[in-house]
């Protein structure tokens, strides 16, 4: 009996060293959660912008003695930035994602451009998802005239304008169903009242529902009496402007933007089973000033100063030079976003051609409360609040501005629900990560 005990108590340490093996042999040792290794990429059509520390705020004269952007040193995490203003064509992308969902969602009705769920599934809670691949191959089409889409195109009649909104009887999509809806977990307020047993988890989700098509008419409503027409019917649209920085948009479009793009990116690497990446977000004050510095020390201009013209006297930006000679600098309104020599850090257009919308709320004495690491002012402004807290931070400067406001440092504010006919956007996303040259 004792050597059938003495075999069993063998045979079953082997059993749990083999299966100790088979767990890596991590010998009963605490080792971590096996995950996937992670490689830095550097996002497409971004740059990559190490952390440092910098003097922010003015380096020249207050030409408006508004004294709102007194130094302080601080310091910023790490970041990939758009080398480039968001184009026309790239908003486009998100304008007809949200075309086609609609199109898809209230008036198709078609089984073939949903995901098929596997065979004997059912469908989470009774949800069908849009199989953007398919559209992706077999595009919607809106022109009935096209050989076999009559019958598609008529479903999408109601997406048009009807009755005496209607010019010559052409079928032109009626933007206002462009509504984009989404939610954000908004993480400060979490803070704030972590020790609320009053609050739950869905008081600190935010939800809008966002009109996404860009407000063409601002090229008109912006300049009184300025015969500014052709832009307005052509700017947004006709591909000759593809590469132009997309204006009319108000900050609440710019930052839809920014979590379509994210869910965009999300759906592809969780579709591939890879490391989602963070979020993209507007940049916050102190990432623009930092990034627009180029890792430049107490300069005036991304390019370096203290001059606004090179040594050949050619200008560097596009503004208004002088006293109104728009196209001394080579584009009466705004030029292609490549235009001009990048900064240092690669990025283009960090002065001039369209001033950009920031993350960070408005307040002339945010420089001397907000936190030297990171710093960012944020406040969520509610419809009943007063349009003093619906201030958010513009900066860079635009093709109608004097040099002044193309400075690093000069800080300048618009209205939230306002849209411009200067004023676009780029995204960040940042790094996760000390450094993108360390291994991981």
């Amino acid at each position: 009996m004792k050597q059938i005990y003495y075999l069993l108590t063998f045979l079953a340490g082997g059993v749990m060293l083999l299966s100790s093996c088979s767990r890596g042999g991590d010998r009963g040792e605490v080792t971590g959660v096996a995950q996937r290794s992670f490689r830095a990429e550097v996002p497409y059509g971004m740059v990559y912008i190490p952390a440092g520390s910098f003097l922010m705020g003015q380096t020249d004269q207050d030409v408006t003695f508004a004294q709102i952007a007194q130094t302080k040193q601080v310091t910023v995490n790490a970041f990939f930035m758009d080398e480039t203003e968001i184009t026309n064509s790239k908003y486009r992308q998100f304008v007809n994602w949200v075309r086609d969902s609609i199109a898809i969602t209230n008036y198709l009705h078609d089984d073939k451009y949903y995901i098929k769920p596997a065979k004997g599934a059912k469908a989470a809670n009774g949800k069908k998802y849009i199989n953007w691949n398919y559209v992706k191959h077999y595009p919607l089409s809106f022109n009935a005239s096209k050989k076999g889409n009559a019958a598609h195109a008529a479903k999408l009649q109601g997406m048009y304008y009807q009755g005496d909104d209607r010019v010559f009887d052409k079928n032109e999509l009626d933007v206002r169903l462009l509504k984009y809806n989404y939610a954000l977990f908004k993480l400060r307020d979490a803070s704030d009242y972590k020790n609320d047993k009053t609050k739950k988890r869905s008081d600190f989700i935010y939800r809008d529902t966002v009109p996404v098509y860009p407000d063409t008419l601002v090229w008109l409503s912006d300049f009184s009496y300025a015969a500014n027409e052709p832009m307005v019917e052509s700017y947004f649209s006709h591909p000759a402007y593809r590469n132009y920085p997309v204006v009319g948009v108000t900050w609440r479009q710019a930052r839809a933007f920014t979590v379509w793009r994210t869910r965009y990116n999300e759906a592809y690497k969780e579709s591939r089973g890879l490391p989602p990446r963070a979020r993209y977000e507007l940049p916050t004050e102190a990432e623009f000033e930092y990034a627009a510095r180029g890792g430049r020390v107490g300069t005036d201009y991304p390019w370096g100063g203290p001059y606004i013209k090179n040594a050949k006297g050619c200008l560097m930006a596009n503004f208004k030079p002088g006293r109104g000679n728009y196209a001394d600098d080579g584009g009466a309104y705004t030029v292609n976003v490549r235009s001009y020599f990048p900064n240092d850090y690669g990025l283009y257009n960090m002065a001039g051609n369209v001033a950009e919308w920031t993350a960070s709320a408005f307040d002339e004495s945010a420089s001397t409360f907000v936190h030297d690491l990171a710093p960012s002012f944020d406040y969520e402004a509610k419809p009943g609040d007063p349009p003093v807290l619906k201030r958010k931070v513009v900066r860079g400067g635009s093709w109608k501005d004097v040099g002044y406001f193309l400075q690093n440092s000069t800080r300048t504010y618009e209205y939230q629900d306002t849209a411009k006919s200067y004023i676009g956007f780029r995204c960040v996303t940042h790094y996760l990560g000390r450094d993108i040259k360390d291994k991981h």
